[in-house]
This record gives C-alpha cells, sequence and structure tokens, in this order.
C-alpha cells in the first residue's frame, strides 16, 4: 500500500509518497491543469491513503481520487501544524510532516460529509449568497429613494412602494441604476424562492430535520444545515465540544488562577452560526424559558451579547434532540423549565419566516 503525505496547492501539489512494503520514499512536484496529477495517481500499482490539509479547493480532488479507488483523509490544518516541532516550513518539508503523521497513525483526519450531502450544503450557501445579494441590491434602492425623499422602508418592497420608486424624475444614470437594480431583485426573488423549496424538499427527506422543526425558530434552512453541517451526532462526545465546533466559545488566556475571557473564537462554520442567531431571535419570542434568558443578558450585557447567547443555548437543545432523537415536545417535558409557549404549534409559521 502506498501513503502520501501532499502539501496541496490551487496549482500544484508536493508529495512524499512511501511503499510500505519497500519503505522506499519518493519525492515529486505535481502539476494540477496539465494533467500531471491524475496522471501519476492513474499510475500507481497499488491503492493510496493521501492525507492533505483541510482547503476550500480541493473537491476536484477527493472526487478523482474517490474515482481511483484511492483513499482521502483530510486533517485539521491547526493540529497539523501544532504537531510539526522544526522550524523549517517549505512545501517539500510540509508534504514529509503529513506523510510521517500517517505513518505514526497520529494524522488529525477530520469528518467528511458525503459528496451527495456536500451538494445540498452548497444549495444552503448559494441560498444564502443570493439573499446577501439582493439585500446589497434593496440597499442601493433605498439609497436612491432617499436621496430623492422617498422614506418608506420596508414599504418601498409592496407594489405601492414600487410605483412610487418608478415615479421619481431621476437623471440618466440614476434611472439606469435603477432600472438595473429593480430587474435583479426580481430575479433573485425567483432563483430564491426556487432554492426555497428545494430546500424545503430535502429538509423533508430526512427525519432529523423534520424533528428539530418542531422547535420554535428552526425552519427549514435551519434544521437542514444543522443536520448536515454536524453530521453524526456521536462525534461530538459532550454539549461543549459541539460549541467549540461551532465557534460559539469565548477565547480564553487563563493562567495562574485567574480566567480571562475574550471574544467568540468563530473557529467554526460560519453560515451555521449566523442561521442560529437569526433562528435564536425569533426562538425568544416563542419559548418562555429562552425569553427569560435573554432579557436578563441583555439587561446586563447588551442586545448582541445576549443573542449570541441564546444561539449556543439553542445549538445544544438542537444537539440533544438529535442526540436523544426527541422532538420539542418531549425535550420540555424532560426538562426542569419547560418553555410555555409554542411547543410545536408555531412550528409551520417560524418555518417560513425563518427561511424568508
Amino acid at each position: 500500500m502506498n501513503i502520501i503525505g501532499c502539501d496541496f496547492h490551487s496549482r500544484t501539489q508536493v508529495i512524499a509518497m512511501v511503499e510500505t512494503e519497500t519503505g522506499e520514499v519518493i519525492q515529486r512536484r505535481l502539476d494540477h491543469e496539465s494533467g500531471e496529477a491524475k496522471a501519476f495517481y492513474e499510475g500507481l500499482k497499488e491503492p493510496a491513503l493521501v492525507g492533505i490539509e483541510s482547503t476550500g479547493y480541493a473537491r476536484w480532488f477527493a472526487e478523482m481520487l474517490a474515482g481511483l479507488g484511492h483513499e482521502l483523509v483530510v486533517g485539521e490544518a491547526a493540529k497539523i501544524r501544532a504537531r510539526e516541532t522544526r522550524k523549517q516550513k517549505h512545501d517539500r518539508r510540509d508534504a514529509e510532516h503529513i506523510l510521517n503523521l500517517l505513518v505514526k497513525g497520529d494524522f488529525p483526519k477530520i469528518w467528511l460529509p458525503p459528496a451527495e450531502e456536500r451538494d445540498v450544503r452548497v444549495i444552503i450557501e448559494h441560498r444564502h449568497q443570493l439573499v446577501e445579494l439582493r439585500t446589497r441590491a434593496q440597499n442601493g434602492l433605498q439609497a436612491i429613494a432617499l436621496g430623492y425623499g422617498l422614506r418608506r422602508r420596508h414599504r418601498l418592497w409592496s407594489a405601492a412602494g414600487q410605483v412610487e420608486l418608478q415615479k421619481l424624475p431621476l437623471r440618466e444614470g440614476t434611472a439606469r441604476r435603477r432600472q438595473d437594480l429593480v430587474a435583479l431583485v426580481r430575479q433573485l426573488n425567483v432563483w430564491i424562492k426556487e432554492l426555497n423549496q428545494r430546500i424545503v424538499e430535502e429538509a423533508g427527506r430526512r427525519e432529523d430535520a423534520q424533528r428539530l422543526m418542531t422547535h420554535p425558530g428552526i425552519g427549514p434552512q435551519t434544521a437542514l444545515a444543522t443536520v448536515l453541517v454536524l453530521g453524526p451526532v456521536e462525534r461530538f462526545p459532550t454539549d461543549r465540544h459541539l460549541t467549540s465546533y461551532l465557534g460559539l466559545i469565548p477565547q480564553e488566556d487563563s493562567s495562574a488562577g485567574r480566567q480571562r475571557f475574550g471574544h467568540l473564537t468563530k473557529q467554526g462554520n460560519r453560515l451555521m452560526r449566523f442561521l442560529l442567531v437569526e433562528a435564536a431571535g425569533i426562538a425568544t419570542r416563542y419559548a418562555a424559558g429562552l425569553r427569560r434568558t435573554y432579557r436578563r443578558l441583555a439587561f446586563r450585557k447588551g442586545a448582541a451579547i445576549a443573542k449570541v447567547a441564546i444561539a449556543r443555548k439553542l445549538a445544544i437543545r438542537l444537539y440533544i434532540m438529535l442526540r436523544d432523537r426527541i422532538d420539542y415536545e418531549e425535550f420540555c417535558r424532560r426538562g426542569p423549565v419547560p418553555d410555555g409557549a409554542g411547543r410545536g404549534s408555531h412550528a409551520g409559521m417560524l418555518g417560513d419566516r425563518t427561511l424568508a
């Protein structure tokens, strides 16, 4: 069997390969665009175990290796660097370091979702980016309206507001900007609506997502994203591991019996944190326990900190529901202080509001 440590880049990769039977070590630099890398892995006579650091542009590489019968393992970049004691750092050394970790069985492997689930995650991320683009376009139209004395806020998107916007006497350049932004918003609305429907369908196919949607504030998008991002919940021994994975714990610099906490680590999926914070804002309206906690923290620490704290509590609740395979009603029944309002009765309405 071949074991390969790979220092992966966008255009090239440097490999250090050992053949386990002979112990021979080979080092090479492989180009991607010319097909040199593909030809190399196709030419291997035995299956290979290939290790790389986590990166955002290796999907094609993973699919290629899977098609050739090789196994790819991805390691957490920070832990890989932490295991390196030498000060020298270059591509060849990085590949050797990854190879040594693989051979010793000390490679910090991370979980990778199946290709099908990764593709569904792309839909959620794509929808989020389209919503952000729509928000920027709408802000541009609001700026035009305010610049010409039309202050309608959210009512600008009503039929009457759009008529008023079109009646504004604008110069040629600004009129063209208005025309293009209105057309862009309309097209984005169509695309977002289509993606909303796809997300609802995907959430409906997953029992875990449907279970999470019984919690107030959790709609199809947040439920589906939670299931896809977390994967098998057994990966997290405790809720502390979960909140650390999502980056919802504070930085810490403690020593000599004195604790110092900072801002959130934010070491995790940014979109998942965003969705949890948005869902927390809705959940506090309908879950009495979360609402009381939010009001107490908002009074002491401010609304922003309180909202993130509720998002953390919400993440823990979802973790428990997934771990124990229970719905919100059963969660409340087990809890010492059940959340009074909205035990699933608002699930449909909240789901639509969270998704939109």
